[in-house]
């Protein structure tokens, strides 16, 4: 049975106290369903996702959070001289006591995680030296050790190829279903909400956002609105199944002779 997660209510924030990012939001994240979250640069999306997994405070507005969230951010930043098991290994720490060294167990984890997302080849390899893809992929597996119930994942397929962004996609609708996660992700590809979540958060500007079911929310319309480019949806079928892609219409290209 789906339950709340994670709730905001009337939530706000700005930085400086006269722009708003967002303004009165409400909405719930509920286990077994995926949330995906849109908008135009510096719309807010990213501080949104830090703020529902406990990493900044709001400036208006509440949180309440009914389970433990894994955040899988854009990118790590720094330099780490972990291998890749250490790194989700890290994972594991609400799990480890106070000076505790990781159990079998917490590796086997941690395997288990690495396994999901085709990095166990990878784990006594150092993640400096690791594709930015492959980075990703690994902190995407950090926050599966952690057996969270909520997963929260910014721009997740932003650093892969096409191949590496459908397994991601794949793998967050398989684990949302298979261990009842709540799971919200930011993105700038529409075909990727399309193709994956239930639910779609569109962000506007610091008056305006639109939240509902994926059939309903994304339309031509509200997305041209969204990005301020003409979009058209293309319906096709693929091995007997149907599918609808978002293609943005550019501006003619003028041959110059």
């Amino acid at each position: 049975m789906s339950r709340s997660i994670v709730t905001i209510r009337d939530a706000g924030h700005s930085y400086d106290g006269q722009r708003w990012l967002f303004h009165n939001l409400d909405f719930e994240l509920r286990s077994g369903e995926i949330l995906a979250i849109l908008g135009p640069n510096g719309r807010g999306k990213s501080t949104l996702l830090r703020a529902l997994a406990g990493l900044i405070k709001l400036t208006v507005g509440s949180i309440q959070r009914s389970g433990s969230i894994g955040f899988v951010p854009q990118d790590f930043g720094g330099s780490f001289p972990y291998s890749v098991l250490d790194i989700v290994l890290m994972g594991r720490a609400r799990h480890i006591s106070t000076f505790r060294s990781p159990s079998k167990a917490d590796e086997a984890i941690a395997f288990d995680a690495l396994a999901t997302t085709g990095m166990q080849s990878f784990s006594q390899k150092s993640f400096n030296h690791l594709s930015g893809g492959e980075k990703q992929l690994v902190l995407v597996a950090r926050a599966l050790a952690g057996q969270n119930e909520c997963l929260l994942l910014d721009e997740p397929a932003s650093a892969l190829d096409l191949k590496n962004q459908a397994g991601v996609l794949d793998l967050m609708r398989d684990v949302a279903l298979s261990q009842n996660l709540a799971v919200a992700f930011t993105t700038h590809q529409p075909n990727h909400a399309l193709a994956l979540a239930d639910n779609v958060l569109m962000l506007f500007d610091e008056t305006e956002a639109v939240l509902g079911p994926v059939e309903n929310i994304m339309t031509d319309e509200n997305l041209a609105a969204l990005y301020g480019i003409p979009v058209r949806s293309i319906t096709f079928t693929h091995n007997g199944n149907r599918h609808t892609s978002i293609v943005p219409i550019f501006r003619d290209r003028i041959s110059q002779v």
